[in-house]
């Protein structure tokens, strides 16, 4: 092989294994955002229906405590 041949194998080498990398890192980017996503809509739900489920406790406490 000649000079010109062997750096264009070496950059077709280099562009592949970039290739490779950026795909991994694509991956494991959209996983930590599916991750996010969950949490986002677990903490959307707390949020949303936590003050239902603490006014029930409260009610079950004060129930139990002769308040009511």
């Amino acid at each position: 092989m000649s000079m010109p041949q062997e750096d264009e194998l070496q950059k077709n080498i280099r562009r592949a294994a970039s290739a490779k990398a950026l795909k991994e890192i694509h991956a494991i980017v959209e996983d930590e955002r599916e991750t996010e996503a969950l949490l986002g809509r677990v903490l959307h739900a707390f949020l949303l229906y936590g003050w239902l489920v603490l006014l029930l406790l409260a009610g079950i406490v004060a129930h139990f405590m002769g308040v009511i």
